[in-house]
């Protein structure tokens, strides 16, 4: 009889991970012979969504997942938890690991990957909760990105050389009133993801009940206005609250309430505990001190950029450097947050002459750099890629083409020592090159398509942005075509 497996993939910003992830899970099943169906729960949802009769029918059920699943619905199935990467790198293995090593869930004492069953206790670190946050906040980043990348070309005027000479909105004509109320929407969206992360981020850790008083204590923390600061407390705010949050909601979850008020429990007493503390905790404890801290960064980094003429560069370098480490993974994610935090933040408060644009710049001049320079490599040194390798090296060139550093995992997962060396110097080229030569990225799709697809202030219009994210393109091409062996058996390699 033919083993039936049922997996569950997901990643943060579910976009890449989570489908690459299905896909290869969905791959090695077939190549198996076994019967398998994988559920994705990217950004636009649940799709191909698992029954209860498919969960019934499985022999073993996969989470491959970066941010937190509710396995409840697998409870006495055999289930085993880990992340997604290894389900892109080695599908087979995770398949007939779970056949051979999964456990039944919801014994108590049973371990299934990184989820211990009994005693209230799950194995998740801190970036499962930090990456379920930003996972939720992408979306709104995006969102907000774009919308005001087009209000922007509106509003700023340039002069022949690209620079901006005046920045603003004519209200007196229909289209610079509408302008104007589309940099106000996306103002708002970027006012709100710094809360909508704080409340996932704490929902990760204790479910529904936390994210209102999350939400609304981080709204509180990055408000300078009502802390009386001059910066609110940003994104290392947003995190303290959270898992302030989080944790205060998964205690107050184990007091044994009066049967008589259990229904309102979830709904209004814990939210309200919490709300108030957690605000008075922001108002009287962390927040001020945070606001500062985050204040005298930004003056620090912005002091540093306008000082020391190698600083932009060196700060580029750091910052494209951990774009192409992980591809997607923590350090990837961790500086385009930073990178966007400073420039949302900066620009609040200081409007656009004072905002600081080179983490943002350096990370978004990096982002397509490790796609592309595998693409590049399969056309330079055809003789080092099988036809496998180069037909996913030109699926690489589309996920680079818009700014999805993912597409170059595969190539990460066969050869992970090269490629990430390759990676990491090429990334780290063209993050430093967008810094060094006063690239300011305000928006769009972070790629060569930048400079057409968004907007992008550069010493010489369009040519200096594409140039410098080729830099970094060839680089890594250079470094993986005179690092990795030739394919043998290949014609090209028999010449």
């Amino acid at each position: 009889m033919t083993k039936k497996v049922v997996a569950v993939t997901a990643c943060a910003a579910g976009i890449a991970h989570t489908y690459m992830a299905a896909e290869s899970l969905e791959t090695a099943g077939k190549a198996l012979g076994y019967d398998m169906k994988v559920e994705t729960n990217g950004a636009i949802g649940a799709e191909n969504v698992l029954t209860a009769q498919d969960i019934e029918e499985a022999d073993v059920v996969i989470i491959a997942a970066d941010i937190k699943i509710d396995p409840m619905r697998f409870t006495g199935k055999r289930l085993l938890v880990t992340k997604s990467m290894p389900a892109i790198e080695d599908a087979k293995g995770l398949i007939n690991q779970a056949l051979e090593e999964a456990e039944v869930f919801g014994k108590k004492g049973g371990k299934v990957g990184n989820i211990q069953i009994g005693n209230d206790s799950e194995k998740v670190n801190f970036f499962t909760h930090v990456m379920s946050g930003i996972s939720y906040m992408v979306p709104m980043v995006i969102a907000s990105g774009l919308i005001l990348t087009i209000a922007n070309l509106y509003a700023f005027q340039k002069d022949d050389l690209g620079r901006i000479v005046k920045w603003g909105f004519d209200t007196a004509t229909p289209m610079g009133e509408l302008m104007s109320n589309l940099f106000q929407v996306g103002q708002v969206g970027f006012k709100l993801m710094i809360p909508l992360f704080a409340g996932f981020l704490a929902k990760s850790i204790a479910d529904k009940p936390a994210i209102a008083p999350a939400m609304i204590g981080a709204y509180i923390a990055n408000d300078a206005e009502l802390l009386g600061a001059n910066a609110g407390g940003g994104f290392i705010a947003a995190i303290a609250v959270g898992f302030l949050v989080g944790y205060m909601v998964k205690g107050l979850k184990k007091i044994k309430w009066p049967r008589f008020i259990m229904p309102i429990v979830p709904i209004m007493i814990i939210p309200t505990i919490a709300t108030l503390v957690i605000s008075l905790i922001v108002f009287y404890v962390i927040g001020q001190p945070m606001a500062a801290g985050m204040d005298a960064m930004y003056n620090g980094l912005t002091s540093l950029n306008e000082n020391y003429k190698s600083a932009p560069a060196i700060i580029g370098i750091i910052c494209g450097a951990m774009i192409g480490f992980d591809l997607g993974g923590p350090i990837n994610k961790t500086a385009l947050v930073f990178g966007t935090a400073v420039f949302t933040d900066t620009l609040a408060k200081n409007g656009v002459d004072g905002a600081n644009f080179v983490p943002q710049t350096a990370t978004q001049a990096a982002i397509a750099v490790a796609p592309l320079g595998v693409w590049l490599a399969s056309i330079l040194f055809k003789n080092k890629f099988t036809k496998d390798e180069k037909v996913a090296a030109s699926a690489a060139f589309g996920m680079g083409m818009v700014g999805v550093t993912e597409g170059a995992i595969p190539f990460v997962a066969s050869d992970p020592v090269r490629m990430i060396f390759a990676n990491v110097c090429g990334s780290a080229v063209a993050g430093g090159l967008a810094a060094a030569t006063g690239c300011k990225f305000f928006g769009g799709i972070g790629s060569p398509l930048g400079t057409f697809v968004g907007y992008v202030e550069q010493p010489v219009p369009f040519i200096t942005w594409i140039l410098c994210i080729m830099a970094g393109v060839l680089v890594t091409a250079v470094l993986i075509g005179t690092m990795k062996r030739p394919v043998e058996g290949t014609i090209e390699a028999s010449n």
